[in-house]
This record gives structure tokens, sequence and C-alpha cells, in this order.
């Protein structure tokens, strides 16, 4: 049996952007996707803090060392730039196996650094 766990987490990220006129998505800092091993593509949870607004959407790469967290698109409908969000990936994984998994948490500073 496969269980859906969570892989990697960014706690606690400003929103520095909400672009409505985009296709979709959440732009994040390079260095943020590194720290966090979420990759390009990936299907990601975004919890705002602020108001309570869960969503999902898919990350693109946002310039390294820009401190970007940008959602895009429709997405953008949910947040204001300065929100704090929770940005979670998650994986499906053996049950037996997810019982030891140790997933990855960065807790970047209030400019999105590490």
């Amino acid at each position: 049996m496969l269980l859906e766990i969570m892989r990697s987490k960014i706690h606690r990220a400003v929103v520095t952007a909400a672009e409505l006129n985009y296709i979709g998505s959440i732009t994040i800092d390079e260095d943020l996707m590194d720290a966090s091993g979420i990759i390009e593509n990936e299907k990601v949870q975004v919890v705002n803090i602020n108001n309570g607004e869960r969503l999902e959407t898919y990350v693109i790469k946002g310039r390294r060392g820009s401190g970007e967290v940008c959602l895009n698109g429709p997405a953008a409908r949910k947040v204001q730039p300065g929100d704090v969000v929770i940005i979670i990936a998650y994986a499906h994984i053996e049950a037996e196996k997810a019982r030891s998994f140790v997933p990855t948490i960065i807790f970047p500073d209030a400019g999105n650094k590490i």
C-alpha cells in the first residue's frame, strides 16, 4: 500500500508578488527549491497563513537568490504580496518506508533567504 506523505516543505515563505495575467503556477527562488528538494513542474500545495486559503499548483523556477515567491494566474487571487505561505510537496511511499521517512523542511527568513 502507498501512503501520501509530506516529502518537503518551505515553511513560512513571504509572497513577493501575485501576477494574475499569467498562465498559472508558483514561481519560487531556485535557492529555495534546491534547499527544499522541490523541483520544477512539481505539484505543490500552497497554504496561506494570512487568510486560510489552500491551493494546488505547479512550480516554476524563479531567479536564483531573488527571494521570489510569486503566485501566478488564478492563484494570484488567493494571496497578496506580504502574505506568509507554507509550500508543501508530497510523495507516495510504501507504508513501511513511510514510517521512517524524514521530510526536508526549510525555514526561510523574512527575505526568503535560508
